[in-house]
C-alpha cells in the first residue's frame, strides 16, 4: 500500500469535488493524511471516525458508500453524461478521480490497522486488535456509473421523486405519501383532466398551470400526488412548498432548466390575504418573468376559493371609485392558470351512494335506511358533503 501515491491521486480528484466534501470522505481523507504523514494518533483518530460515520449513514463499507455518492453526485461530468453530451477533458479527469476511489475502497481494514500498529507505541497494540472493521470492495466502475447517468439521470431527481422546499432548501422525501387510485372517491373527470396536462407535460410540451379548486375534503392534493403512482410518469418529480415561502422559488425553477426530469411545482391549500407580499412572487413564478417558465416546469395549485383572495364587503362596497379595478387586480392571478378544475361537493344522492360503497368495503352491517339517517346527521355536524366527511362517517361506525 503506497500511501503517498494513494494521497496524491485523491488530492488530484478534479471532476468529483463534491464527493470530497461529504463527511464519510472527510473522514476517509484525513485517514491516508495523517498515515502518510506518520501522525500514529490522528490516523487512529481517523480510522475510527471513518468507521462511525459509515454506520450512521447505514453502509457496511467505504466501497457501498462510495458507490451511492458517485451514482448520485450532482457534478459536472454525471451531468454532462445524464444529457448526453461529450467533454474528453471532463470525461478523462472523471476516470482518473474514480480509478483513485476504487484504490481507496480496495485498501481492507487489516492493512490500515498494521499500518497504524508501525506508527503508535506498544500500549496502542491491544485497542488496534480490538478496533472494528468495515468491508472492502470496488461495487462501482467509471463504465457502469456512467451507464446508469446516461440510462437513469443523475444526481438527486434521479434518486428521489418528490421533495419539500423548506426556507431555501430543497429537502428530499424517501417515502412520498401518494395515494393509490383506488384510494381515490369519485371525481373521475376532473382527475383526467390533471392526467392529461401531466402527460402532456412528460412529452415535453409546453403546459398549462393548474389550478384544483373547490370544496374541501373532496381529494384535490390527493389528485396531484396521485400522479406519481400512475403509469408511465417516472420522470416526474413534485417540489411541494408553503405558499408563505415561495420566494427563492423563482431561482430554484431556474436550475431545473435543461434536466431530463419533468417537474411539478405544487402549492397547496393556496389562498391569498389582502396586500399579502408572497401574492407578486407567484404572479412572477407563474408567468416567468423577464425570463420564460422553463418546458420541463408547471405549477400546480389546490385552494378552496376560486379566486386565491378573500374579499371583504368593504373592500367590495368601498368608496374608492376604481374599486372594480382593484378586485379585478387581485382575483386576476388565478387567470394565470390555463386549466382550472373544480371539485365541488357531492349532492345528496351521490354522497350517499359513496357511504353506501364505502360502508360495504368495511363490512358495515347497517341497514341501509339507518346507515343513510346517520349519514345524513353525522354530514350535518361534521362537515359538507365531501369523499372525506363519507370516510370519516363510515370509519366512526
Amino acid at each position: 500500500m503506497n500511501l503517498k501515491t494513494m494521497l496524491a491521486a485523491l488530492q488530484g480528484v478534479a471532476a468529483y469535488k463534491d464527493i470530497l466534501t461529504l463527511p464519510v470522505m472527510e473522514c476517509a481523507l484525513r485517514l491516508v493524511t495523517r498515515t502518510t504523514h506518520g501522525d500514529g494518533l490522528g490516523g487512529l483518530e481517523a480510522y475510527t471516525d471513518l468507521f462511525y460515520r459509515l454506520r450512521v449513514e447505514g453502509q457496511p463499507g467505504l466501497g457501498q458508500w462510495l458507490g451511492e455518492a458517485l451514482r448520485w453526485s450532482e457534478g459536472p461530468y454525471p451531468r454532462l453524461a445524464e444529457r448526453g453530451d461529450r467533454d474528453p477533458a471532463l470525461e478523462q479527469a472523471a476516470r482518473l478521480d474514480i480509478s483513485a476511489f476504487e484504490v481507496l475502497a480496495s485498501v481492507d481494514c487489516d492493512r490500515w490497522l498494521a499500518q497504524l500498529g508501525r506508527l503508535l507505541d506498544s500500549d496502542y497494540q491491544g485497542v488496534l486488535t480490538s478496533l472494528p472493521r468495515w468491508q472492502s470492495g470496488v461495487p462501482f466502475s467509471f463504465e457502469g456509473l456512467t451507464e446508469a447517468y446516461r440510462g437513469e439521470g443523475a444526481g438527486q431527481f434521479a434518486r428521489y421523486r418528490a421533495f419539500v422546499w423548506d426556507s431555501g432548501a430543497l429537502i428530499p422525501v424517501e417515502r412520498p405519501d401518494c395515494p393509490p387510485s383506488d384510494a381515490l372517491l369519485g371525481y373521475d373527470g376532473q382527475r383526467a383532466e390533471v392526467e392529461r396536462n401531466t402527460r402532456a407535460l412528460l412529452e415535453g410540451r409546453q403546459v398549462n398551470n393548474v389550478l384544483l379548486y373547490g370544496e374541501s375534503g373532496t381529494g384535490k392534493s390527493a389528485t396531484v400526488k396521485n400522479l406519481l403512482t400512475l403509469p408511465g410518469m417516472g420522470e416526474l418529480r413534485i417540489i411541494e412548498a408553503d405558499k408563505g415561502d415561495l420566494s427563492g422559488l423563482p431561482a430554484l425553477i431556474r436550475t431545473l432548466d435543461g434536466r431530463r426530469q419533468k417537474f411539478i411545482v405544487f402549492i397547496d391549500d393556496l389562498t391569498f390575504d389582502r396586500d399579502d407580499p408572497t401574492y407578486s412572487i407567484l404572479k412572477t413564478i407563474l408567468e416567468g418573468g423577464v425570463e420564460p417558465r422553463p418546458r420541463n416546469v408547471a405549477v400546480y395549485a389546490t385552494s378552496n376559493r376560486r379566486h386565491l383572495v378573500r374579499q371583504t364587503i368593504s373592500e367590495r362596497a368601498g368608496d374608492e371609485m376604481d374599486r372594480s379595478e382593484t378586485i379585478r387586480e387581485k382575483t386576476s392571478l388565478a387567470d394565470r392558470f390555463g386549466v382550472r378544475v373544480l371539485f365541488q361537493g357531492l349532492d345528496k344522492g351521490e354522497f350517499l351512494a359513496l357511504v353506501d360503497l364505502l360502508a360495504a368495503r368495511e363490512g358495515v352491517g347497517l341497514p341501509t335506511e339507518e346507515l343513510h339517517r346517520q349519514a345524513v346527521a353525522w354530514e350535518r355536524f361534521h362537515g359538507a358533503q365531501t369523499p372525506r366527511t363519507a370516510l370519516q362517517f363510515v370509519l366512526s361506525l
